[in-house]
């Protein structure tokens, strides 16, 4: 194990392994060089993507060295930026934002909402959510029982939704404890 994969998995494991662990998932590192690590998941996909955004968080201020944190189911591989892994999420991103566009945005905007896809990789698609969803104590409600269920239904190659929005930075989210 190279020191920055050291690194990294100390970070791992004083800040995020024990929700990891506690929501039925697993992380390691897979990889990690040019300020770019690769952690393998396992276990439940809600274990881990969700936190996707934290997790980087926890690693880039534990790890000045890291620039970028990339999630992987087992066995894949990493892509570079081109080639036909490259190419095919970029179709499935295009695809996805379509379908968000068309019918997932017209309907939470009336929550002051909106849904970006930031990108797709091995048939997960990064998603933000934006304006009143930012933060929103339903966000996640929103992406499991609507956004991801649509995608599934209408893209084969889907896998499952990474949500990396900063809720914390949440200004005005629609649903928020501190407006009861």
């Amino acid at each position: 194990m190279t020191d920055l994969a050291a690194q990294v998995t100390a970070a791992l494991e004083r800040g995020i392994l024990p929700s990891v662990i506690a929501r039925g998932g697993a992380v390691r590192v897979a990889a990690a060089g040019d300020g770019i690590v690769t952690l393998e998941v396992t276990g439940s996909p809600g274990a881990v993507f969700p936190l996707a955004s934290r997790i980087e968080a926890v690693i880039r201020a534990a790890v000045p060295g890291i620039t970028g944190v990339r999630l992987v189911a087992p066995g894949a591989r990493p892509s570079g930026p081109s080639g036909p892994a490259r190419e095919a999420g970029e179709d499935l991103a295009e695809t996805a934002r379509q379908i968000i566009d068309a019918e997932i945005n017209p309907v939470i905007a009336a929550h002051r909402g909106h849904v970006t896809v930031t990108g797709a990789d091995h048939g997960w698609i990064r998603i933000r959510l934006d304006g009143g969803c930012q933060g929103c104590s339903l966000a996640e409600v929103t992406i499991r029982q609507g956004i991801e269920p649509m995608l599934r239904a209408r893209l084969p190659a889907f896998t499952g939704l990474i949500d990396v929005t900063d809720h914390e930075a949440g200004a005005d989210p629609f649903f928020s404890p501190e407006k009861r």
